[in-house]
């Protein structure tokens, strides 16, 4: 019986590993590491965010990006984008050093078990662990319109869906989307060959401006603080402050985490695509059928009229959504007892990232409707990992975890929290 199984090998769960294991606690770490940035991100992109901003964490501060950059002999330094390749090589660089051996099997299923849960992986082996921390990042939860669901991967994916994009030269691709992901997909997409065209239903591309130096002042400073989340009071809150955000009423919560920091496209993008990529904005997807072995789109225009666009593919860069559903290696019955925020379904965790079921936490994206918009990004790794593991630590020296009768009915998420709650 390990103290912690963690589910997941990207930036928050091998943090999480790095603080349990100098903790002295037992783990057991599963996943491919840094699965998602090597195989889901196309070849070429860039990391949007700071280089000094995108640390993995271990509890000594000794595994920096700063300090793998200078063991590699390149600069990662502020203002200057950094390569997804060489953030996905310090992810690696990271694990070899501050986590125990990641066992690369897939979890299949987790349930409750006495003292615990019961891990299981694909190859039917189990394993037992007093805590299991969901550390999945943001593939279960990819969202796609519902006009290109059932139109199959032959003719609609999702950006997460591609590494190389080389695939597409000479054809002509639809990307949906007006953010980071949308953006950088259409422009790589032109650079590759093919004929990108972009179809948002925002009436702008909105893009992030140039980052203000650090060293500027006091008084500079002062007026607009720098964050790991961009410039100004408000990106500083959301960074610094997950513990406040968490203290606002669901509502609140669940309305920062779906609107702050919408989507942008970052500053050293924007000559590359507008020289590149042609946009029909204000455009708002209706419907998609596939006619003749290409894709037709109907769109609603900004004066509600409908428009045809054809494409021989269709990217739909249209983000996650936090949704505890689809979270299939969760057990039907501990899925549905686990207390969710406000409407959504996005578990509702206490401050040490503890979900109602005593002993099951969450981390990135499922966390981000509890401590907001920071847990979307690398950045909120160091804020998560030590008081995650803080927490587990307190929850191993308490109570036992109730186990759910079997066979269960279906519990609403109010009256599950009360069954599941300590005796």
């Amino acid at each position: 019986m390990y103290d912690m199984a963690v589910i997941g090998a990207g930036p928050y769960g091998l943090s999480v590993a790095a603080h349990a294991a100098a903790a002295g606690m037992s783990i057991r770490i599963f996943g491919r590491s840094m699965e998602s940035w090597r195989d889901h991100m196309p070849s070429g992109m860039f990391l949007k965010s700071e280089p000094w901003a995108s640390n993995l964490c271990d509890p000594a501060g000794r595994h920096t990006l700063g300090r793998f950059s200078a063991e590699r002999g390149f600069e990662a330094v502020h203002g200057s984008p950094l390569p997804i390749g060489a953030f996905t090589e310090y992810g690696l660089w990271f694990a070899r050093r501050a986590v125990p051996e990641v066992d690369e099997r897939t979890v299949t299923l987790v349930t409750s078990a006495e003292n615990g849960f019961a891990v299981r992986t694909a190859d039917g082996d189990s394993i037992g662990a007093r805590t299991v921390v969901v550390a999945v990042g943001v593939l279960p939860f990819v969202r796609v319109p519902q006009p290109l669901a059932d139109l199959g991967p032959e003719h609609a994916t999702h950006s997460s869906a591609h590494h190389d994009l080389s695939a597409f030269r000479g054809r002509e691709v639809t990307v949906i989307g007006a953010g980071q992901a949308a953006l950088e997909t259409a422009t790589l997409l032109a650079e590759q060959g093919a004929r990108p065209r972009l179809v948002a239903r925002a009436d702008r591309v909105r893009w992030n401006t140039v980052p203000l130096p650090l060293d500027r002042g006091a008084l500079r400073s002062a007026r607009t603080p720098i964050s790991g989340l961009g410039s100004g009071w408000t990106s500083w809150a959301y960074a610094q402050l997950p513990w406040a955000v968490r203290t606002l009423p669901a509502t609140t919560r669940e309305h920062i985490a779906r609107t702050a920091l919408g989507p942008a496209g970052a500053w050293w993008l924007k000559e590359r695509y507008e020289r590149q990529v042609p946009a029909l904005l204000g455009h708002r997807l209706h419907g998609a059928e596939v006619h003749d072995g290409r894709v037709r789109l109907t769109l609603v225009e900004p004066d509600t009229t409908t428009s045809v666009v054809e494409a021989d593919h269709v990217i739909a860069a249209t983000g996650f959504t936090p949704d505890l559903d689809r979270l299939a290696l969760l057990d039907a019955p501990l899925r549905r007892a686990i207390t969710t925020l406000g409407a959504g379904r996005a578990p509702d965790l206490n401050a040490g990232f503890e979900s109602s079921w005593p002993g099951l936490f969450f981390t990135g994206l499922l966390s981000a409707p509890s401590f907001g918009p920071s847990m979307r990004f690398v950045y909120g790794a160091t804020y998560t990992a030590g008081r995650l593991v803080a927490a587990a630590r307190g929850r191993l020296r308490g109570r036992r975890t109730q186990l759910l009768p079997r066979p269960a009915a279906p519990v609403s998420s109010v009256d599950g929290a009360a069954a599941l709650r300590e005796g």
